[in-house]
């Protein structure tokens, strides 16, 4: 049994908290919003984010970050990127060198165009190197939640850590396998949502299996040329973390970024589609830093850049389609 912290109680933190609790952990679960803190501690059920799910009596709800930080041998973050840099900040005097850092954040920071794992390596330095791991895969929280089979990717740089996270969060019903390219699998993670926003749009015009099925293919080769150019190996794009996840998050039901762009397809504003739901969808962000991050390492990536027009320079749904099948012929 560890004594495991999940920072960030939104539906996804929600379900690994009872992925947690089902391997046999005691779990402290924070939440910043004192209204969902609230609700945890009394209703025992995320009513907001993840409505339906009793929480086990191993699972303790708080607002308090030093309380869920204390004795805590892995500290589980799982918030919007955009986040990320701010809530590890409020974190680091409270940060020990010993414990094992799980990151479940996807999403490229926008002002610096690092990964997650860059920017928690560069707010912790002041004190200590962090022990960190990447976790990613396809994985709706909801099904998660249900405890239907699901199999993600715990990825470090050391073999042990990977193997502590491994250990720590598998079940018969939640697989983890481990890998040591964390620039892959954070990239995959990523980029796959801007693919989503894509693929959404495609399915708001009424377009077929065909434009989809061509988009999210080529979807994948700009994510694996981005890994690749950083230091990711193209094979981890290949994998739970790459296609897997792009898959899941292109054509799936709950996929928050594919509904974004489906409602763009559709003719709605992007204010309005933000404007109705609490949770983030991280593409939205990650399509600027992305497109960013291309446009300095000098990596095409077309479909990024498509999908940054449409969402902060007007362009239409119709237009990228257009833009992108008129593209100069080349080879695959």
């Amino acid at each position: 049994m560890k004594e495991i912290a999940i920072i960030g109680s939104g539906s996804w933190g929600t379900a690994l908290a009872l992925v947690a609790s089902r391997a046999g952990h005691r779990v402290r679960l924070w939440a910043h919003s004192a209204e969902v803190a609230s609700l945890l501690r009394l209703e025992r059920e995320n009513k907001i984010y993840l409505p339906g799910f009793a929480l086990p009596n191993s699972v303790a709800p708080t607002g308090d970050l030093a309380e869920a930080l204390g004795g805590a041998e892995i500290v589980l973050t799982v918030t919007p990127s955009h986040v990320c840099r701010e809530v590890y900040g409020q974190m680091l005097d409270h940060a020990r060198p010993e414990t094992v850092f799980v990151n479940a954040s996807k999403g490229i920071e926008v002002e610096s165009g690092m990964r997650m794992e860059e920017v928690v390596r560069d707010v912790l330095k002041v004190r200590f190197d962090p022990r960190y791991v990447a976790l990613s895969g396809p994985s709706f929280a909801l099904e998660v939640a249900k405890d239907e089979p699901c199999a993600i990717v715990a990825a470090s740089r050391s073999a042990e850590w990977a193997g502590i996270a491994q250990e720590a969060f598998s079940t018969s019903r939640f697989r983890v396998y481990t890998n040591n390219d964390v620039t892959g699998v954070e990239v995959g993670g990523a980029i796959k949502n801007v693919m989503a926003i894509a693929t959404g749009a495609v399915n708001g015009l009424g377009l077929g299996y065909n434009s989809a099925a061509a988009l999210v293919t080529r979807g994948l080769a700009e994510m694996t040329r981005l890994a690749v150019r950083l230091g990711g190996r193209s094979e981890t794009l290949a994998g739970l973390a790459g296609m897997g996840d792009l898959v899941l998050t292109c054509f799936g039901a709950l996929s928050r970024n594919r509904r974004v762009g489906y409602e763009l397809g559709r003719g709605r504003k992007l204010d309005e589609i933000i404007g109705e739901t609490r949770e983030v969808a991280e593409g939205v962000k990650t399509a600027r830093s992305a497109r960013d991050l291309a446009a300095r390492l000098g990596v095409e990536m077309p479909i990024t850049e498509g999908v940054y027009q449409m969402l902060y320079e007007g362009k239409s749904p119709r237009e990228l389609e257009i833009a992108l099948m008129e593209r100069p012929l080349k080879r695959e």
